[in-house]
């Protein structure tokens, strides 16, 4: 098992994901205040990397269509994800 690093602002958006529920893209970035033209790279890399996973299915995200679509972390690694959010 690979060890996950996580940038802040990464973990900014994974903290803000409701685990229960998820979250779309406008709340996200109501919670976390990052730049509405950088938070859809950011949900990129964490997507890309299959950490959190956006229904429905959109590739590529950008600044026009991140809000409406809803994130989850994605349950296989939840727990990996919480461990090296505590390690920061």
């Amino acid at each position: 098992m690979r060890q996950i690093k996580l940038s802040g602002r990464e973990q900014a958006v994974v903290r803000s994901i409701d685990y229960a529920s998820g979250s779309t893209g406008a709340e996200i970035q109501e919670r976390t205040h990052i730049d509405g033209d950088d938070l859809p790279d950011t949900l990129n890399g964490l997507c890309e990397l299959g950490y959190v996973e956006c229904f429905p299915p959109t590739e590529p995200l950008t600044t026009l269509n991140y809000a409406a679509i809803r994130f989850e972390v994605n349950p296989s690694y939840a727990l990996e994800l919480k461990e090296a959010m505590k390690r920061h």
